[in-house]
């Protein structure tokens, strides 16, 4: 028996609890976990609020990742007492998550933990760090170059954006965030944003092309913002796009893309294969700023998780939110 949230869905209606779980609860798996920190993303919050079909089979342990300590393994790959963790690969969605203090799942699934973060900084970056990395190294090797202009990052108050500004900022690149909350552009600007901007200068339905500006772009927000977004990009410009906060459509023309050779790189963190993933982690090992790091993070516990859903939802979280499953 463990602790975690659990999903269950009938007769009743859909329901998020914390309670004590039964491990015959969980999926089969040949690597068991004993979980030390998770997170909570965006992903987790409709998860758990219920306000977007995420999960896929009842009842269901939610969270995205998590970070911690394998306890059992029949996986050659793994023994008791590594150092792991998870991103991705359905896990809190059709297979039981990091939100609990045990986790079973496919050792292929697992990364080592890299050498210079602990478990809590790991799940500081998470999913969410990682995804952004994705975004980063997308541009790089489109070959856009801190020289060739400024850098959009959408969404940029999020889990996603606020690791993008800071990695950025890293790397030398000019960068400018958006946000729909303008008290936060100190906190934007201390992440290393040059420029914050208001998310309604993006937001509206806008023209199918306009004045060129941004040598690339990490959209995490979708509908009229990325359509913008790709419409002011420069020539040979890139967009990399991985979220949806704003909306699932895209309500652009071909124009950019055939009159300016705009690309759009579909960003997928869910199933990215072994070698990208842990390029993207050594990568954050090598770039990201640890001290900026504390910066970006909010601690909770256990407990809290489902009330701060619905506070993530409402727009009210900023940056990356850590949680210590043992609380």
């Amino acid at each position: 028996m463990f602790r975690g949230i659990l999903i269950t869905k009938d007769d009743a209606g859909y329901k998020a609890e914390l309670q004590t779980i039964d491990e015959a609860v969980l999926p089969a798996g040949d690597v068991t976990v004993q979980v030390e920190w998770s997170t909570l993303n965006y992903k987790d919050a409709l998860a758990i609020t219920g306000k977007s079909p995420v999960v896929r089979r009842f009842p269901m342990v939610p969270g995205i990742d998590f970070a911690g300590t394998v306890l059992e393994s029949t996986n050659a790959a793994w023994q008791a007492g590594d150092k792991v963790i998870l991103n991705g690969w359905g896990v809190g969605e059709t297979h039981c998550g990091g939100l609990a203090e045990i986790a079973r799942v496919k050792g292929e699934w697992l990364l080592a933990l890299p050498n210079s973060f602990t478990t809590r900084q790991a799940m500081a970056i998470g999913t969410a760090g990682y995804t952004a990395m994705l975004c980063v190294l997308a541009l790089e090797k489109h070959g856009i170059e801190p020289p060739d202009g400024e850098i959009l990052v959408t969404g940029a108050n999020g889990g996603v954006g606020s690791v993008a500004v800071a990695l950025l900022a890293k790397l030398g690149y000019t960068v400018v965030a958006s946000t729909g909350r303008s008290a936060e552009a100190d906190y934007l600007k201390a992440l290393g944003a040059s420029q914050v901007i208001d998310r309604s200068e993006l937001s509206a339905p806008g023209k199918p092309i306009g004045k060129e500006r941004w040598a690339g772009v990490i959209d995490t927000v979708g509908s009229h913002t990325l359509a913008n977004a790709c419409a002011t990009t420069q020539y040979r410009g890139a967009v990399a796009a991985c979220g949806l906060a704003g909306g699932m459509d895209f309500p652009a023309t071909v124009a950019p893309f055939i009159l300016r050779g705009v690309t759009l790189y579909g960003i997928d963190s869910v199933m990215a294969p072994l070698k990208v993933r842990q390029e993207a982690w050594q990568r954050l090992s090598r770039d990201l700023d640890i001290t900026r790091l504390e910066a970006i993070t909010r601690e909770i516990g256990l407990s809290q998780a489902i009330a701060v859903a619905t506070e993530l939802l409402d727009g009210k979280v900023r940056g990356r939110v850590v949680v210590d499953v043992k609380r």
